[in-house]
């Protein structure tokens, strides 16, 4: 009788060990796609934020040369100011900028720039428009190779 019992409790604990193996199985192949899926939204979604973030900083730099242009000189200096500032950001990361190596690099001639602007404009001065025209063009250049 006792071999009998053995043989049964053998027998049950090889199909339990096939049931889990078979639950682990059904989960991998629920989990494995969800996980491939999250991580291509995951690229995305940071591509998205690389291209947002890169709009802002246009949006300010021709925020700021549209109202240099109109004499709304504070208005273009908190626009300009803005626009350095989250450029000096992107140059300083190196983890996860939006910013490639070779833009950080191009983008130290466009940072020397800042103060001389950011005078200009405090002052009210009208060569500033042409400034933060000509330094949009050399951002466009930059970013849009």
């Amino acid at each position: 009788m006792s071999e009998n019992w053995q043989s049964r409790t053998t027998h049950r604990i090889r199909r339990l060990v096939i049931y889990v193996a078979l639950l682990l199985l059904a989960f991998l192949l629920g989990f494995v796609p969800m996980w491939i899926k999250s991580r291509e939204c995951s690229s995305r979604l940071a591509e998205a934020e690389r291209q947002s973030s890169l709009g802002r900083m246009e949006n300010s730099l021709v925020s700021a040369a549209i109202d240099a242009q109109r004499s709304d000189s504070e208005t273009a200096r908190v626009a300009a100011s803005d626009f350095f500032t989250v450029l000096r950001a992107a140059t300083s990361t190196d983890v996860d900028s939006v910013l490639s190596q070779t833009q950080k690099d191009g983008a130290q001639p466009l940072l020397a720039q800042r103060d001389q602007i950011i005078t200009l404009l405090s002052r009210g001065d009208v060569a500033s428009a042409d400034l933060l025209s000509d330094l949009y063009v050399s951002y466009r250049k930059l970013m849009n190779p």
